[in-house]
């Protein structure tokens, strides 16, 4: 993954949406050892603010967005790799791209 990596950005980033499954599997073990079990943090035990991302609500958001963002580039007409890319992008920088390609605005 580090060859993916922009110039300063985390080798993580790519990472952060993941089928909610697999990463659930995660999380439960992160809540039960109330440690990160993974990651730079390794050991480092969890803040409340994580502790309450492990507990699903905060990632049901991103994943409704994400899985928002892949079905608007589908309908673009973006292939499933280029979607499945661009749902892990912030809204505002792929926004132009599927209204220039729909053909709106």
């Amino acid at each position: 993954m580090a060859g993916n990596r922009q110039s300063g950005g985390s080798k993580y980033r790519d990472g952060r949406w993941t089928v909610p499954s697999k990463r659930a599997k995660a999380y439960a073990a992160d809540r039960k050892a109330r440690v990160h079990t993974y990651g730079p943090k390794e050991g480092q035990e969890l803040t409340l603010f994580e502790a309450g991302m492990r507990s699903g609500y905060l990632q049901a958001q991103n994943d409704h967005a994400g899985m928002y963002k892949y079905g608007q580039a589908r309908d673009a007409g973006y292939s499933k790799a280029e979607a499945g890319a661009m749902s892990r992008k912030p809204w505002n920088q792929i926004r132009d791209d599927i209204v220039k390609k729909k053909g709106g605005r």
